[in-house]
């Protein structure tokens, strides 16, 4: 779901103040187990006293060991290693494994297409004042993601978001609005009050298209069976 980190502190606020932690990391706090530092160790069975710092009298096994190799830098070659060529690529442009994985940017349209799409659906089935409230949310949205204003975890979040609402897994989409409220309230309080409603209208219309399928399917069944009863 959303990524896992520790944010600055507010910058209205004062500048000893604790930073704030993001809400995957509140989550999981509660599971963690603490370490009990008021355990006493107990004392060994022979009276001898313990050791309580052994690896400070042991010996390396490199200066007691008399056929150990000396240790040192391994010895240069005048020839550079170069990588061989893949497929048609030359070996000067193939990348190295450990450079940086560049990550793809996230479109608006990828994320306010499906959202009208849904806000679409609900049309005829929810109210025409809710509906233009959602209108008008999502074209804040938009308004906020083309100038610039909503940083980069805003928009992979809703990356995720839209794709868990495309998918009917709204307890998800749900979650990752909840996280986003948490951790970025000054970038989504305008408008995620929009994306909130369309995710509990949408579920509610595809409950209702389920029940209706349900009933047309045992309506169907039922016409079957006493078409064949004789």
């Amino acid at each position: 779901m959303a990524e896992l980190y520790v944010k600055p502190g507010n910058k209205e606020r004062g500048w000893n103040d604790p930073p704030q932690f993001s809400y995957g990391l509140q989550t999981q706090a509660g599971g963690s187990k603490r370490t009990q530092l008021t355990k006493r160790v107990a004392a060994p069975q022979d009276g001898a006293p313990r050791d309580l710092f052994p690896e400070l009298h042991s010996v390396p096994t490199s200066e007691t060991s008399p056929g150990a190799p000396p240790m040192g830098p391994p010895p240069s070659s005048s020839k550079a290693y170069r990588p061989p060529a893949v497929g048609n690529c030359p070996a000067s442009t193939v990348q190295p494994t450990d450079s940086p994985v560049v990550e793809c940017e996230t479109l608006l349209e990828d994320v306010l297409r499906p959202l009208e799409q849904a806000l679409d659906d609900c049309r005829g089935h929810t109210k025409k004042q809710v509906c233009g409230d959602i209108s008008r949310r999502l074209a804040l949205l938009q308004e906020q993601w083309a100038g610039g204003k909503l940083s980069t975890p805003v928009k992979k979040r809703m990356a995720l978001l839209v794709q868990e609402l495309s998918s009917h897994r709204w307890d998800a989409a749900d979650d990752i609005h909840r996280s986003l409220m948490v951790d970025h309230v000054t970038e989504v309080s305008q408008w995620m009050v929009g994306v909130k409603r369309l995710i509990a209208e949408k579920r509610s219309l595809s409950s209702e298209e389920e029940a209706n399928e349900e009933k047309s399917t045992a309506t169907a069944e039922e016409n079957q069976t006493v078409q064949q009863d004789p």
